[in-house]
């Protein structure tokens, strides 16, 4: 995929931020873009928390979710979604749950992510949204940690769609309550407008560009492997 020539993004720095989950999908993406544009000056700063893009001084913050504050400017960059997924050893040891209030009794993988409440799982299905409650021994603020333990048999994680699809193509995890997911856009969140920026315009369109290219939309409800029961 070609990309218009951006001459005023010269000797430009563009500081970019993202929550601590999504590192190993944003880092590919940033890569590519620095051979596109060579001119871009690109600083990537990994935050457990909301950044204020004013005050720190951050040109781009990818964010995931729809909760964006109205005085900020957003672009989403991609769709995807989260599942609930296990591994088979630990669907042999444990009753694989066949209701959502069943996730109340189960180890459950925790992340701590940014502004959102802890051990509170916002799913939603055909019928509405839910919220559950959920504990378990082990809880991160890593994607990644929390995306081995659950391949380690250690509980269900609510993961990126785009994380497990390979571990549930191949048998490695399996999707529970496949009538449930979470929402996980992705959007790029800045507060000058693209037509005033040349480099936020410019990262902005590579990144939506590269998402829509390496990861396609996929409906949730076609994510479906198996409802555990």
């Amino acid at each position: 995929m070609s990309f218009p020539t951006c001459a005023r993004c010269r000797r430009e720095r563009c500081v970019l931020s993202v929550a601590s989950a999504w590192p190993s999908v944003v880092a590919p993406a940033l890569s590519a873009l620095a051979l596109q544009y060579p001119q871009l000056e690109l600083r990537f700063d990994v935050q457990d928390r909301l950044v204020d893009l004013v005050n720190e001084g951050v040109d781009l913050d990818i964010r995931v979710g729809d909760d964006i504050a109205p005085n900020l400017i957003a672009r989403q960059l991609a769709a995807n979604h989260r599942v609930l997924c296990a591994s088979p050893q630990f669907l042999a040891r444990h009753a694989p749950p066949k209701q959502l209030s069943d996730l109340a009794a189960l180890p459950c993988l925790v992340i701590k992510e940014r502004d959102h409440p802890f051990g509170v799982w916002q799913l939603h299905s055909k019928e509405g949204q839910h919220a559950i409650k959920v504990t378990g021994p082990l809880s991160s603020n890593h994607g990644e940690i929390v995306h081995q333990w659950c391949l380690d048999g250690q509980g269900i994680a609510l993961r990126s769609w785009w994380d497990v699809r390979e571990n549930i193509a191949s048998g490695h995890l399996v999707q529970v309550l496949p009538d449930y997911w979470q929402p996980a856009n992705v959007w790029a969140v800045y507060v000058s407008r693209l037509a005033t920026s040349a480099k936020i315009r410019t990262t902005v369109e590579f990144l939506r560009h590269y998402f829509q290219l390496h990861y396609p939309q996929h409906e949730p409800t076609a994510s479906a492997v198996g409802r555990g029961d």
